[in-house]
This record gives structure tokens, C-alpha cells and sequence, in this order.
């Protein structure tokens, strides 16, 4: 395979990582909601949900090594729990959210069936590949990935021909936040810091031995991955801006992608995308428990009962999650996304940073800092805002939830500038 053709099978991969069919219920609504800013907005939401991801790409290009590396600066054992805690918030929230996604977009709008059923059978399945270690869905993704962006670039192209109104003025004091924190809904920074190291593995077994050459391919390969994923991103979030005054205002995410896509494709084209939704994101609940159940192994000594009980608990998790709606699952993910998203953010870009400057104090510093500061962040998705919001109110940008950023910067700052004078380290 010459170079130009790998780069793009490994753009065109990488986009497929990402490009979880439950991530496309996010970007409609935010358009739907941000009307004539919906720009903004979907620069913010390209921030956490594209800009960073590849960021993780490119890291792992520097790094070339596992998720375990990313955080080994700042301890061994900080670097472990890191890593528990994104396996088990993936398969806790993520995975099951397929299923919800499946039930609302797939089954409910044609059968009359419960959630739980629905939720159960999906896992069941789940769990048959999973312990069987299938190629048959790795197959499917290759042909269902294209299918469903040829359906979206459709929805988007016939969405912004279509003759509508001229969008209101949005409302939001700050739609640049709000994309940014809707962005955290997508997991792409987490998918990001997973699926570079898959990444890595296959272009070793490809043959691919020297560093540099591996960095260049991932480098441009994210490229490709970025630009295809914001296209999709932005076209779906104008579309929700164009047709805002065609749905209620109070419409749930997944009936206003499904409304978009009857509107612009009609009965056959919104079933048609029903069917591959589902199975995409069939695909993504496999890839989540099998990554899972892969580092719990590997933790416990290549041990495959670990294998197994993990796949088996992920699966029972994923039914009981997976029956609630989407918007539940949602709601209740953000106290977690709110304490391990910055932590995730930060560590990319420290490890993109030159190493010089990414010291084992900069990373310490820049971490704890980041810990520390998105307390408040997770109180607040809590409930707990009026119990903290005198701290809230010392604390700048925490009042948009991103009271990490300016310590965090702070941080790095102040021990990057030691580090320049040679006093630490």
C-alpha cells in the first residue's frame, strides 16, 4: 500500500473510532437551541469534541506507547486509577447510552416494547461478540461507517437548501461554553487517549518500525479524522438551527434527529438511518467492553476470568443503564464528565507540549491543580451549587463550569518558568 493511500485508510479509521452513532444526537439539539449563533456554538463544541481529540492523536504520536503513559509522569499509581476510572465510566455511561439511543431511535418509533427488553437483548448480544471476539463487526463498521455519513451529508445537504426561515437571535450569554461543555457529552478526548494506542498496535503489526514514520501517518491520519468529524458536527448543528421552528421547544434529542431526517429524506431514508444507527452503535458497545475487558486482563495478570467477569458486569451495567431514555443518561453523566474531562484535556496537552517544558513538575502541578479546581465544576453538576457558590464566585470562568482553566494555566506557567530557571529539577 503506498503512503498517501495508508494515510487515508488510517484517517478514514480513525474517523470511524470516533464517529460513535450516539454522538449524533448531540449536535442538532445545540443547533435547535442556538439559532443564529449556531457558529459559535459549534466551534465550541469542535473544541472538546474534535480540536482535543486529535490532540490525543498527536500525543500519542509523540508518545507512541498505551494509555497508561499518558498519566505516568505524575505517578504510576495516579496513572492506574486514571485508567480505571475511563474504563469504568465508558462502560457505565457511554455503552449503555448506545442501547438507549438504539431503543428511542431504532425500535420505539415501530414497536410497542419496553426499554428493559429492549436493553436486555441489545446487551445479550453485546456480550455473545464480546466473549467470542468477533471479526463479523469490525467487518459490518467498515461498510456501515460510509453508509451513515453518505445519509447524514444528505440530511445536512437537503437541510440547508431547503427554503426555511431566516433564524431568530439565540439567547445564550455564552454559546461558545455551551458547545464546549456539550462537546464533553461526546467522550471523543477519552476516545481519544483509547483508541491512539489501538492506533499504534496496528501500525506495528503493518510493519511500521520507525518512530518518525509512525508520527507522520498519525499526524495527518488525525488531519483527515478531524476535518471529516467537524463537517458532520457543524452541518447537523446548522440543520438544528434551520428547522427550529419546526419542532417544539421542549423536543428530546433523539426525536428531533429523527424528525430532521423525515423531513429531509422521508419515511424510507429516516428508517434506513434508524437500522444503521442501531447497528453502529452495536459496534461501539462491543468496542467499549471488549477495550475494557482487555485492560482488566492485562491488570490482573492475562488472567481471562478477569476477561470474562468484566465483560459479564459491563453487560448487566449496560441493561440496567441502557433501559433508562437518553436524556437521563445524559443528565446524569455530566458530574462525572465534569471531574474527568478537564484531567483528561490537561494531560493531553501536556503531552504535546515540548518535553523540556513537561517536566515531572509541570505535570504534577498541572494535574493536581486541574483536580482541585473542577471540584467545583462536579459539585455544581451535583446539585450542590448553592451550598459552593461563594467559592464559585472567586473562582474565574467557574460560573460556566470551567473554573479549572485559568489555574490550570497558572500552574503550568509558574512551573514552566521555574523549570526555565533551573531551580526545580
Amino acid at each position: 500500500m503506498n503512503r498517501t493511500k495508508e494515510i487515508w485508510v488510517s484517517g478514514l479509521a480513525l474517523f470511524s473510532m470516533f464517529f460513535g452513532a450516539g454522538n449524533l444526537i448531540l449536535p442538532p439539539l445545540l443547533g435547535f437551541k442556538a439559532l443564529d449563533q449556531w457558529f459559535v456554538v459549534a466551534i465550541g463544541f469542535a473544541i472538546t469534541a474534535v480540536v482535543i481529540p486529535i490532540m490525543a492523536i498527536y500525543a500519542h504520536a509523540r508518545l507512541q506507547g498505551t494509555l497508561y503513559d499518558f498519566g505516568k509522569k505524575v505517578s504510576p499509581l495516579f496513572s492506574v486509577v486514571y485508567c480505571v476510572l475511563i474504563y469504568i465510566i465508558s462502560i457505565a455511561l457511554p455503552a449503555p447510552r448506545t442501547a438507549s439511543v438504539t431503543h428511542e431511535i431504532a425500535i420505539s418509533p415501530f414497536f410497542e416494547s419496553s426499554a428493559l427488553l429492549t436493553s436486555a437483548i441489545y446487551f445479550a448480544l453485546v456480550l455473545v461478540f464480546v466473549l467470542n471476539r468477533s471479526k463479523v463487526l469490525s467487518i459490518l463498521g467498515k461498510f456501515l461507517t460510509p453508509l451513515i455519513v453518505v445519509i447524514l451529508l444528505l440530511i445536512i445537504s437537503i437541510g440547508i437548501s431547503t427554503d426555511v426561515q431566516a433564524l431568530a437571535e439565540g439567547g445564550s450569554e455564552a454559546p461558545l461554553v455551551d458547545g464546549i461543555l456539550e462537546g464533553y457529552q461526546t467522550f471523543d478526548a477519552i476516545g481519544g487517549v483509547v483508541v491512539g494506542a489501538v492506533l499504534i498496535i496496528s501500525l506495528n503489526l503493518r510493519g511500521h518500525t520507525t518512530f518518525e514514520a509512525k508520527k507522520e501517518l498519525i499526524t495527518k491520519s488525525g488531519l483527515i479524522a478531524g476535518s471529516g468529524l467537524f463537517i458532520i458536527y457543524a452541518g447537523l448543528i446548522l440543520v438544528g438551527a434551520l428547522f427550529s421552528g419546526d419542532f417544539n421547544a421542549d423536543i428530546e434529542r433523539t426525536a428531533l434527529l429523527s424528525g430532521l431526517s423525515l423531513k429531509t429524506l422521508g419515511n424510507i431514508g429516516s428508517t434506513f438511518l434508524g437500522v444503521l444507527v442501531a447497528l453502529a452503535c452495536f459496534t461501539t458497545a462491543v468496542g467499549v467492553i471488549t477495550g475494557a475487558a482487555d485492560y482488566f486482563k492485562g491488570l490482573f495478570k492475562d488472567s481471562q476470568m478477569a476477561y470474562n467477569l468484566t465483560a459479564i458486569l459491563s453487560c448487566i451495567i449496560g441493561v440496567i443503564v441502557g433501559s433508562y431514555n437518553v436524556e437521563f443518561i445524559i443528565k446524569v453523566a455530566v458530574p462525572a464528565l465534569m471531574f474527568i474531562y478537564p484531567v483528561t484535556i490537561v494531560l493531553i496537552l501536556l503531552n504535546i507540549i515540548p518535553k523540556h517544558f513537561a517536566t515531572v513538575s509541570v505535570f504534577r502541578a498541572v494535574v493536581l491543580v486541574t483536580i482541585v479546581f473542577s471540584i467545583t465544576d462536579f459539585l455544581g453538576a451535583l446539585g450542590m451549587g448553592e451550598h459552593i457558590q461563594p467559592v464559585v464566585e472567586a473562582i474565574p470562568l467557574a460560573h460556566y463550569s470551567l473554573g479549572w482553566v485559568l489555574p490550570a494555566l497558572l500552574a503550568f506557567g509558574v512551573f514552566a518558568f521555574l523549570r526555565s530557571r533551573k531551580r526545580v529539577e
